[in-house]
């Protein structure tokens, strides 16, 4: 799987970065990656730092970069996580199409949207998820919906 390079070429807006869910960090942490416009649009200067604020409302947690750069340097085999996370997504994708679920999917993407469980149980597929795990969520949610589906 070889995604093509991400650039601020193509009619993109952000990029984002979940330090937390995804690499397991200690505390919420992230990268936001958009246009100059955009930034530009929210920074003032800041006296008493003697430079332009451009995070959001002045956030800077020390920690969080540190963090950060440290799950990142930690894990050197992020880029086999990604792949697994991918391919994760991809099955669930698939498991709910053949159910007849309407489901959507970016390519490169690890994110599945799917029509809203009633219960509002919800999936995250993420590294630790199995394909049996995936299997029993999908065989539930099929006998959920079966119900909500009798019940009008």
């Amino acid at each position: 799987l070889q995604a093509s390079r991400i650039t601020f070429n193509k009619p993109i807006g952000s990029i984002t970065i979940c330090g937390h869910k995804f690499l397991g960090c200690p505390i919420p942490c992230g990268v936001v990656i958009t246009r100059s416009e955009y930034i530009n649009a929210l920074s003032e200067d800041v006296e008493y730092i003697v430079s332009r604020d451009v995070t959001i409302i002045g956030s800077r947690c020390g920690h969080a970069p540190i963090f950060l750069w440290y799950a990142l340097n930690k894990r050197c085999l992020i880029g086999d996580e990604v792949q697994k996370c991918i391919m994760n997504a991809r099955y669930l994708h698939n498991q709910l199409l053949d159910a007849e679920i309407g489901t959507m999917l970016n390519e490169f993407s690890n994110i599945v949207v799917f029509e809203r469980p009633l219960d509002e149980d919800f999936f995250l597929v993420m590294q630790h998820v199995t394909i049996e795990m995936r299997n029993s969520y999908v065989g539930e949610f099929l006998q959920k919906r079966s119900t909500w589906c009798k019940d009008g």
